[in-house]
């Protein structure tokens, strides 16, 4: 019999965890990181799932003759929102990484 409360506790835990990271996953929704070029010029708003939400473009930047330096800028400020929605995910998913001993899951 202590087998199968052990699996019910088990299961239990199991159950509490996978609600915890579905609630992690949601809040990583609704928290908005910005990510930015050209001091500033571009800046690309992501949430914590990697969506991009926003793209602002300083009218400064905007040159017929030069697409390509705008071009190269937007990659930039993408990368970087992008770079730092993954740090918000791993570092809010981290707790449930480190309970089962498995880094870089996220």
């Amino acid at each position: 019999m202590k087998m199968g409360m052990d699996r019910g506790g088990m299961l239990k835990q199991f159950q509490k965890l996978q609600d915890d990271m579905k609630k992690a996953q949601e809040e990583l929704a609704n928290e908005v990181v910005e990510g930015s070029s050209g001091g500033g010029k571009v800046v690309v708003r992501c949430n914590g799932n990697q969506e991009i939400l926003a793209i602002k473009i300083s009218n400064e930047v905007i040159d017929p003759e030069d697409t390509e330096m705008l071009e190269d800028l937007i990659l930039a400020a993408v990368r970087d929102a992008l770079e730092k929605s993954k740090n918000l995910a791993e570092e809010k998913m981290s707790a449930f990484t480190k309970r089962f001993g498995i880094p870089g899951l996220f």
